[in-house]
């Protein structure tokens, strides 16, 4: 009897034990990068893996894994469809890829919505540079030029193309996207070697690493064009997407579509969790973001690197996914015509 008596005691003991064993105790958790290794994306998400384990219940250590190619969306088709919702993959990925979804391309695999929306670590506008022995000193010289500029991209769906493009809707400029490259490196190489004049990329990218710190010193480039509500401190002198409507009286119906089309400024640099993943563990992965945002040795680094940090919670990125893929079919088809142009 007494044996009986120890032995439930004993079981009950190592089960209490294992039910505190927190989920994520000795457990990797791999970060999908669908972006190319040493971009902004990429170093925004190894920042992160660096310090998010420690935030996390059971301290999981994080491995990053690139996965590029169709400027993300081969990312997150594996996210969506591959990888199991349990909470140990999580992605980040280019965030204007819902443009492909919208415009219903065959590549697109997966439900924007519904994805977990774990945080965004900045939120960063774009600017639009060409290269300064060209003679583009300004849009106005775009509009005039009698052979488009070229502007490299990684794929539709990605700044590199919906920025010159919505310059064209609301502007009037005239741009020749080259498509296809694997990742920014290539497109910034590809205007050095002069295949290409132009790019659109992140303010916070052209900031913060090579080959624009070179570029700056030397004046390689001019920056056209800088999106935001106001000048960026670092852009005094470049003219915002809106000074730029006002001088040339943009209509209001071509100015309705900017705010859809600017909706990846709104997300930011997204980290994303695949569909179905359960709520507890969703909301663990929330809180460690935002804690991971406001450690102080994260932000350090950060400084170091040149890399703003202006994280916005998943809950918020949650509801506007749900936003942007509910357009009433008219904007749509309007953003259709945009893109396909």
């Amino acid at each position: 009897m007494k044996l009986a008596v120890c032995l439930l005691v004993l079981l009950s003991w190592a089960s209490g034990v294992k039910a505190q064993t927190p989920f994520y105790q000795g457990k990797t958790i791999t970060v999908v990068a669908g972006v190319s290794a040493g971009s902004a994306y990429d170093l925004y998400a190894r920042l992160m893996a660096q310090h998010m384990g420690k935030h996390i219940s059971g301290n999981p250590t994080f491995v990053v894994q690139n996965m590029t190619g169709a400027g993300s969306i081969i990312g997150a088709n594996y996210l969506y469809n591959i990888s199991k919702p349990d909470g140990l993959t999580i992605g980040a990925v280019q965030p204007s890829i819902f443009f492909n979804q919208l415009m219903k391309q065959k590549e697109v695999k997966f439900d924007w919505s519904k994805f977990g929306w774990i945080g965004s670590s900045d939120r960063s506008d774009h600017l639009l540079y060409m290269r300064a022995d060209l003679p583009y000193k300004s849009l106005a010289d775009v509009r005039r030029a009698s052979e488009p500029p070229k502007c490299g991209s990684t794929g539709a769906g990605t700044s590199g193309s919906y920025i010159p493009k919505l310059l064209e809707e609301v502007l009037g400029t005239k741009f020749t996207i080259v498509s296809g490259y694997q990742g920014g490196g290539e497109i910034d190489l590809g205007v050095e070697r002069g295949e290409l004049q132009c790019r659109a990329l992140t303010i916070q990218a052209y900031h913060s690493r090579e080959p624009y710190h070179t570029w700056r010193k030397n004046r390689f480039a001019r920056i056209l064009m800088q999106t935001g509500q106001a000048r960026d401190p670092r852009l005094p002198d470049t003219p915002t997407l809106d000074e730029l409507m006002r001088e040339y009286k943009t209509p209001e119906s071509r100015r309705r579509l900017v705010p859809l089309v600017m909706a990846g400024s709104d997300f930011g640099r997204p980290i994303i969790a695949p569909p179905r993943v359960a709520a507890d563990r969703l909301k663990s992965l929330r809180e460690a973001f935002m804690k991971t945002m406001n450690d102080p040795e994260l932000l350090t680094e950060a400084k170091r690197k040149n890399l703003d940090i202006s994280p916005t919670p998943g809950e918020e990125l949650e509801k506007l996914a749900k936003e942007v893929t509910s357009q009433s079919p008219e904007i749509i088809e309007r953003l259709r015509t945009l893109m396909s142009q």
